[in-house]
């Protein structure tokens, strides 16, 4: 016999539901293979069910999946959550263990859509005072293809779109903060990263290839796989130092970086590349020196 009572995460998407049915379908098949990879890479025990709204991550793992699940692009809430095969099932749960959940003296409010009956019915069963606007503690009951769900709290996501499901691109990764930050808020707006880093050892150090493996090493807990290019750069460097006056420099450097980059967001199937660059911040990064860069 099936057991009636499960314990999990219930999952809310955020920008999917102003999606057509059909891309809807599409991003909440990505959003839960992004899901299953980070969980199953910390070998966590689960398993899914997927709604039109909602996702259910059946698990006895909570803690530790909640960890992972609240740095997954595309949700913009999650709850820990009760899930139920039937009504009756749910309203023996809350009658038996509602003390649990709201102490004497603390006000509550049912949340629940459409069906006044039931959230009467619920009320009846609570020995505790109910409380509409400011309540101390809300009872939240969802219905799904008549399986139900009850969950108390709400915790924010991080929103934005699933990774993948908005094209490809291929991200400059410097040694500054900006360019990093530029490929994450892209990552959050749904496209996959590929990553590009010019270096100039053994010209200098390896300094700057060792810190952006350490930066990859974050980002993949956002996005499930990251392939990385190093460029060696210190031959064209020499050679542009060698036949080129100095204030022309950075911005051939940068027009060749660009050249180079191109070449290989057409080998990867980039749709753009993200550079990172904040306007006014170095003298390559006015207008007129990011235009000349961008007509390379």
């Amino acid at each position: 016999m099936q057991t009636q009572l499960r314990n999990g995460i219930l999952i809310a998407f955020g920008e999917l539901f102003l999606k057509s049915e059909g891309v809807r379908k599409l991003f909440q098949r990505r959003l839960i293979n992004n899901l299953c990879f980070f969980l199953e890479k910390e070998k966590i025990e689960f398993k899914i069910h997927s709604f039109r709204e909602r996702i259910f991550v059946e698990t006895n793992q909570a803690l530790k999946a909640k960890k992972i699940i609240k740095r997954i692009f595309g949700i913009a809430w999650f709850s820990d959550s009760f899930y139920f095969f039937d009504l009756k099932e749910l309203i023996r749960f809350i009658d038996k263990n509602y003390k649990k959940y709201i102490k004497k003296g603390e006000s509550f409010a049912i949340r629940m859509k459409k069906d006044r009956k039931v959230i009467d019915r619920i009320a009846k069963l609570i020995d505790r005072k109910v409380n509409l606007d400011r309540p101390k503690r809300e009872l939240f009951v969802e219905q799904r293809d008549k399986k139900h769900f009850l969950y108390f709290k709400k915790v924010k996501g991080a929103g934005g779109l699933p990774v993948s499901s908005s094209g490809k691109v291929l991200s400059l990764i410097s040694g500054g903060i900006d360019s990093p930050v530029a490929a994450f808020l892209i990552a959050k707006r749904g496209a996959e990263n590929v990553w590009l880093h010019f270096h100039s050892f053994p010209l200098v150090s390896n300094a700057s290839i060792e810190k952006t493996k350490e930066l990859a090493q974050v980002f993949k807990k956002y996005q499930p796989n990251l392939k990385i290019y190093f460029v060696p750069f210190q031959k064209a460097q020499l050679e542009i130092k060698a036949k080129v006056p100095a204030k022309y420099r950075i911005l051939l450097y940068r027009r060749l970086m660009f050249k180079i980059a191109e070449k290989i967001a057409e080998k990867e199937g980039c749709d753009a590349l993200v550079t990172g660059e904040s306007l006014g911040q170095v003298s390559s990064q006015t207008l007129p020196n990011i235009k000349i860069t961008e007509e390379a």
